[in-house]
């Protein structure tokens, strides 16, 4: 089997990649939904998390939730997770991860559909605040994950030509599977292996630790 070519660019989401908030988000729209007295179990919305927002509600609780509560229950859920940011933790070797593929000459940028200023606040937990005004945001593209739109906005923003994308949900190697780029799953997203695998991804690992000691054998191996 031919080795997988050397990647110029990694793109990177954020939430439950970089920084542990996946069941952070997952309570924060349980919380919403209640609020317009609809009830949706948070194993259904945890399956979801990593999807665009613009597409979650519907994909949880229906069209017609969407229809009649949508803005709502979205403007909630962003109220209620930047309440929660501040007990965010960064997710195990992810700043030095960062570091070393810009040390190994790779462009590094994000594709994230979370709101710029969260964002930032979460970026400032691994050192890459600056990342935030090298990367696009939703309101770029027009469509949301898992559409390939965001990580082709990514690349191109960076220049780049050959891909790796890293995500910790189905719907980031979804996303990359669809652009025709590879893709590294992490578990970090409470996704398992063989789910992340079966959704596209070339290869998973445990966090972004795992990764980072495994650089020399992937693709992000540096030019």
């Amino acid at each position: 089997m031919t080795a997988p070519q050397p990647v110029d660019t990694v793109v990177l989401d954020v939430d439950g990649t970089l920084v542990d908030t996946v069941y952070q988000h997952a309570l924060a729209w349980v919380a919403a939904f209640d609020s317009v007295d609809v009830v949706v179990p948070v194993y259904r919305i945890h399956r979801a998390i990593g999807m665009g927002s613009d597409l979650l509600v519907a994909e949880v609780a229906g069209d017609d939730v969407e229809a009649r509560h949508g803005d709502e229950v979205r403007a909630c859920h962003d109220r209620l997770f930047d309440e929660a940011i501040s007990r965010v933790h960064p997710l195990p070797g992810a700043a030095d991860l960062l570091v070393e593929l810009r040390r190994r000459g790779l462009k590094v940028v994000l594709a994230t559909s979370g709101l710029p200023e969260q964002t930032e606040r979460l970026l400032a937990l691994v050192d890459a605040v600056d990342m935030a005004q090298d990367s696009p945001s939703s309101d770029d593209v027009e469509n949301s994950k898992p559409a390939p739109d965001l990580i082709e906005a990514a690349i191109d923003k960076a220049g780049g030509t050959r891909a790796a994308v890293i995500g910790d949900a189905v719907w980031d190697v979804a996303a990359a599977k669809k652009a025709g780029h590879y893709s590294i799953g992490l578990n970090t997203g409470g996704f398992s292996g063989s789910e992340l695998r079966e959704a596209g991804a070339d290869e998973v690992y445990p966090t972004p630790l795992e990764l980072l000691e495994a650089l020399d054998g992937t693709p992000l191996s540096g030019a």
